[in-house]
């Protein structure tokens, strides 16, 4: 079974996933797909999730075998993907991962530096794009010059519907692939942000 959920919050995610595996769904992995589960028996397990990247897989591998010497078993997560999924296997682990309240809220500010990263990558594309009129910003804001139909707008009658109609659909794909690059950069600073802010938070607990 697949579903398909955002978090920010981790908090929320785990306890999303240990709900979850109580009404007999057994988290398997987690991609830019969504979640992927199996049906299995009702389980009351601690899931918990760090989010750390790495530049090359052997400090991949001495990170995951920390934990699982600890008693948690790494479920899903990759060296480059930042979100490490871990569950308690061994009774007598603690029932958390972290040892101080500062080593978790920790994940959040490397989120937060993640998506920070990630809007800064698209502002100097989207820049580019602009100065070579690839976009065009003013148009954005003067809709009919969207319209390329020479003498569009002095048309009357059933000859403007026929061709205003027919371009319409050119328009609109037009219109969201030049607001695509700033709906990234914009949904990635609010994510920054929000991260941030559930760092300082934890931090401060």
């Amino acid at each position: 079974m697949r579903k398909f959920k955002f978090f920010i919050d981790f908090d929320k995610e785990e306890k999303w996933l240990n709900e979850m595996a109580k009404k007999g769904y057994q988290f398997l992995h987690k991609s830019i797909f969504g979640y992927t589960f199996q049906e299995s028996e009702p389980e009351n397990t601690i899931i918990k999730i760090d989010f750390r990247r790495f530049k090359n897989q052997a400090d991949f591998i001495d990170y995951i075998t920390l934990f699982e010497d600890s008693g948690w078993k790494h479920v899903s997560g990759s060296k480059g993907s930042g979100a490490q999924y871990f569950k308690k296997i061994d009774p007598n682990a603690h029932d958390d991962i972290f040892s101080d309240q500062l080593s978790k809220a920790g994940k959040y500010k490397r989120l937060s530096e993640m998506f920070i990263e990630l809007g800064l990558c698209y502002v100097p594309i989207f820049a580019a794009l602009v100065a070579t009129d690839a976009i065009d910003i003013a148009a954005l804001f003067h809709p009919k010059q969207l319209y390329l139909t020479k003498g569009l707008w002095d048309m009357t009658g059933g000859e403007f519907w026929k061709a205003f109609l027919f371009e319409t659909p050119f328009v609109i794909f037009r219109t969201l692939s030049w607001l695509f690059i700033p709906i990234m950069i914009l949904l990635y600073f609010t994510f920054g942000y929000k991260a941030q802010m559930l760092f300082e938070k934890h931090k401060n607990q």
